[in-house]
């Protein structure tokens, strides 16, 4: 059997790391397996396993069959991957698939709903954990993907799917019925995609992000103003809708010192910086739901369209406000993950892993 190698972390302490070397175990019928090829590290990835298990992350890829114990967890990456053994009809090596990946070098999956598109993971510990993560789309038969995008697909895509959904919630509900949106961790790749998506199509935008930041930030064109955390007791003093991607309590707290009865939304995205406070926030959005709603709502064709669409106006815009890391194998799988867990990746770089 062909070596295989794993990267966990340790639960309790997302700065211990381990690597064990192993073997891709024999697949049964029904079964595939996939090489997993290219992937990136963004804060995302952290935010998984910060929220590893409330959201049951880390039920995706249970360490155990690799020889690891229940102190152990894989964070999720997102990348693309290569079928290299399979017992499924459609399922054909070679196929080259995007999708929800392991931090190690194999996945075996259980294809259902095999199509041009790709498939989705039955794998019987995946039953009931979110539909969108166990999908794995065919780059031949996915309307957003181009072969010179890969990079920013990988960085991208499971943001701007957050963001693309994000706004299309906040324009659905007519903005809330705010004058000022305004946006925490305005730096963030999942922040300013929201923001492309949402600028000059209502109220006025308004990103908050560190004094380092700022001038970062501001470059991109996505918000009407940016500010630092600091300034947020001069807001203006309007009907504001907050849209929360960085999880600090105390931002929430000068907002609704500064506004009083006038934050009229309070919506909790997801986290940037550790520290869970979606408990306190008016609401949470959590993206696959508003995706299931959509997709019922259009049907998975247009869904695909509609997400298509936006995305190519997003990557023609996006290429000029990255710079790509990019490293090679497991030792540099290690080192973008502690960069990025310690906060040390500029806003202008994306970590690529070549595995």
């Amino acid at each position: 059997m062909p070596a295989s190698w794993t990267f966990a972390v340790a639960r309790d302490d997302l700065g211990e790391t381990t690597l064990i070397e192993g073997v891709t175990p024999p697949l049964s019928d029904g079964e595939a397996l996939l090489r997993v090829d290219r992937v990136g590290l963004t804060a995302n990835n952290v935010t998984y396993a910060v929220l590893g298990e409330s959201m049951r992350y880390w039920r995706f890829f249970p360490p155990g069959p690799r020889g690891l114990g229940p102190r152990w967890g894989l964070p999720p990456l997102w990348g693309f991957a290569e079928v290299v053994a399979s017992t499924v009809p459609g399922v054909e090596v070679g196929l080259r698939v995007y999708g929800y990946l392991p931090s190690a070098g194999h996945l075996v999956v259980r294809p259902e709903r095999v199509d041009a598109s790709g498939f989705r993971d039955a794998s019987e510990h995946r039953a009931d954990l979110p539909s969108p993560y166990n999908a794995y789309r065919s780059t031949a038969g996915d309307p957003a993907y181009r072969p010179d995008q890969e990079d920013l697909l990988i960085l991208f895509r499971p943001l701007f799917f957050t963001s693309f959904m994000l706004a299309d919630q906040v324009v659905d509900e007519d903005f809330y019925g705010a004058s000022s949106l305004v946006v925490s961790s305005a730096s963030s790749k999942t922040a300013y995609a929201a923001a492309f998506e949402l600028h000059g199509r209502g109220p006025r935008l308004i990103g908050l992000t560190s004094p380092g930041n700022l001038e970062f930030t501001r470059s991109l064109g996505c918000y009407d103003d940016v500010v630092s955390y600091a300034e947020i007791g001069a807001l203006d003093a309007v009907p504001t809708a907050y849209l929360d991607l960085s999880g600090a309590p105390a931002t929430r707290d000068a907002l609704r010192r500064r506004l009083g009865d006038l934050l009229v939304r309070d919506v909790a995205i997801g986290l940037t910086n550790q520290i869970p406070n979606a408990g306190s926030a008016g609401e949470v959005f959590f993206a696959p739901a508003r995706m299931r709603k959509r997709g019922q709502d259009w049907g998975r064709d247009e869904l695909d369209r509609r997400f298509a669409e936006a995305w190519q106006r997003f990557a023609a815009a996006v290429g000029a406000w990255l710079d790509v890391r990019a490293g090679a194998g497991p030792d540099d799988l290690r080192r973008a993950w502690l960069e990025v867990l310690e906060g040390r990746t500029p806003p202008r770089t994306g970590q690529i892993i070549q595995l």
